[in-house]
């Protein structure tokens, strides 16, 4: 019997590896890349803890190399749903009733075993699978997901210490009850980390959950789940379910009496519709689900004329065209003083000039390939946009070539009207688009990037001139979830600022918080009297006390007759 209660040392975020040339790490993970690239595997779905192989397949290859055979993925539909929720079902009782501290070891293990020895296999399946760099790879799939295990182990704890005052005879608790139900995970392509984050965070609240992972990531989906399956997660709190087309998944999961949950990262177009299909089904569900959900944003940077150039053009650089600006975050609208614009737009050019483009396996490539034929097809589409437009030009970039990889050069485009497609509609792709104004007109910009977008993720201002800092933190304040002073709107860590945002950006639950852990338990509230009444009367509902008339002749004459 366990009658302790055990606590984590507060966790600390895990270092970033520099994979410098000749380093050790650098050498393990480039023979891991190639021992990966060199094998196919077979993908199935995983229900109660048992793979599947429906039948129907589709193929995985990298991105920057599409005739290439990573592997093959079952394809599941409602058969394989059905049995998905059947063994979350099952699974529920005895893992809702684990200590926390036995779930937690799990994911705690999970991270160790992501730091440790795993560390290169998930570095190099999210770089062969999803086009990142090693760089990009190491601090979204190695660190990003170890923080998410660790602090949300420790933000947890936070959760379930939270407790009511007592009163005299009276002991209150609050008991945070998993969700009623399953919970379903939908998760997307550009992060290994929120692919791993959106199912465990409600497991290790005790929920079960069925994830459907998004097909241009499912290769390192694969080795995430083998990861938590070696951790000791038990059979069917998390059951894999990849499929090409979300409908065949997400459309029986949400018809189900069980649905008690949504955790979704992906498009506004999608989220809508699942919120939709949730609303439509109301009546079906024993419970009002809980619906969390991060989409899209259009990012701006913006510099004050007191802006150093250097550190600007750098912003924008890293910002827009790091992992091909497939980032929510990334920075894709830019509004630049005429003052500084000169001189911050050679500085641009000049980066830019120094940046190769092509496969991740050379690490000498800054850029890599964007994830898939439907994106290439949409990024390219807003380059032809530009060129055929009368109120905007490409001033760096916009060539593309899709024969070996689908690889889009950086590019940048200047609007000569600051409401021009490319400065409203979010892109996911190495375009950025900068409106030049005048400096005179900055209060007024900042109203315009208010106003230019539905999003509210992040953004970013740049400036020397504290009050202009002031002004634009103020005139932003809706504009972005994630607002950076003095640095690029990209790169949030766990455990120092939680990531989210309102508007059309979600509903700004902030990811790698006690915040999103909230929404996963159901709190009951619980009182205990120790010395209970036993009689239903108050002393307030009591009678006045009645005083008796006195009588002096009877007094008197008691007196007399004595």
């Amino acid at each position: 019997m366990n009658n302790a209660y055990p606590k984590t040392s507060p966790p600390e975020n895990e270092p970033v590896r520099s994979y410098a040339p000749g380093s050790e790490e650098r050498q393990s993970v480039q023979q891991r890349l190639r021992e990966l690239r060199n094998q196919t595997i077979e993908i199935p779905a995983f229900i109660g803890g048992e793979p599947v192989y429906p039948g129907d397949t589709s193929d995985v290859a990298p991105p920057h190399d599409h005739q290439h055979l990573l592997g093959r993925v079952h394809q599941s539909g409602p058969e394989e749903v059905s049995d998905a929720i059947d063994a979350a079902q099952d699974a529920k009782a005895e893992w809702a009733a684990m200590d926390f501290s036995d779930r937690a070891a799990i994911f705690l293990r999970a991270a160790e075993l992501i730091s440790g020895p795993y560390r290169d296999t998930l570095n190099a399946a999210t770089m062969l699978g999803q086009g990142k760099s090693i760089h990009q790879a190491e601090i979204d799939a190695a660190c990003e997901l170890i923080d998410f295990l660790r602090f949300n182990v420790h933000f947890a704890e936070q959760i379930y210490r939270d407790q009511p005052n007592d009163a005299p005879g009276i002991r209150n608790q609050m008991q945070y009850r998993p969700l009623e139900g399953f919970v379903l995970a939908v998760t997307p392509f550009n992060f290994t980390a929120i692919q791993g984050n959106l199912p465990t965070a409600p497991a290790l609240m005790g929920n079960t959950v069925l994830w459907k992972p998004a097909s241009r990531s499912v290769y390192s989906a694969f080795f995430t789940y083998k990861i938590l399956e070696e951790a000791g997660l038990p059979p069917g709190v998390i059951n894999m379910l990849p499929a090409d087309d979300g409908a065949a998944v997400g459309g029986p999961a949400l018809e189900s009496v069980h649905f008690a949950g949504l955790h979704f990262t992906g498009s506004v177009g999608t989220f809508d519709h699942l919120w939709s299909e949730i609303g439509d089904n109301l009546d079906t569900y024993c419970t009002y689900p809980t619906i969390v959900g991060e989409t899209g944003g259009k990012d701006f940077i913006v510099a004050h004329s007191s802006a150093d150039v250097e550190q600007v053009s750098t912003a924008v650089v890293r910002g827009a065209y790091e992992y091909q600006g497939q980032k929510c975050s990334a920075a894709s609208r830019l509004y630049m003083p005429e003052s500084l614009w000169p001189d911050i737009r050679a500085e641009i050019s000049n980066q830019l000039d120094n940046i190769s483009v092509g496969p991740p396996e050379d690490f000498s490539n800054f850029l890599n390939a964007v994830i898939d034929r439907r994106a290439f097809d949409k990024i390219v589409s807003y380059i032809e946009h530009v060129r055929e437009a009368d109120n905007a030009e490409i001033i760096y970039g916009g060539n593309y070539d899709d024969s070996t990889g689908y690889f889009i050069e950086p590019t940048l485009v200047r609007a000569h009207d600051p409401k021009e497609k490319t400065m409203r509609e979010e892109i996911f792709g190495p375009v950025t688009t900068v409106y030049v104004y005048p400096d005179e007109e900055y209060a007024s910009t900042l109203s315009l990037v208010d106003e230019t977008s539905p999003y509210g993720l992040t953004g970013s201002i740049f400036a020397r001139d504290r009050a202009a800092i002031k002004l634009a933190s103020d005139v932003l304040e809706q504009a972005a979830g994630n607002f950076y002073i003095n640095d690029k709107p990209t790169g949030a860590v766990v455990g120092q600022q939680p990531f989210g945002g309102a508007r059309r950006s979600g509903t700004n639950d902030k990811a790698g918080s006690a915040y999103n852990l909230m929404q996963w338990v159901s709190p009951r509230a619980i009182k205990e009297n120790f010395d209970p009444a036993s009689h239903y009367s108050y002393a307030w509902n009591q009678p006045d006390a009645v005083e008796q008339p006195t009588d002096s002749r009877t007094e008197a004459g008691d007196g007399a007759m004595a």
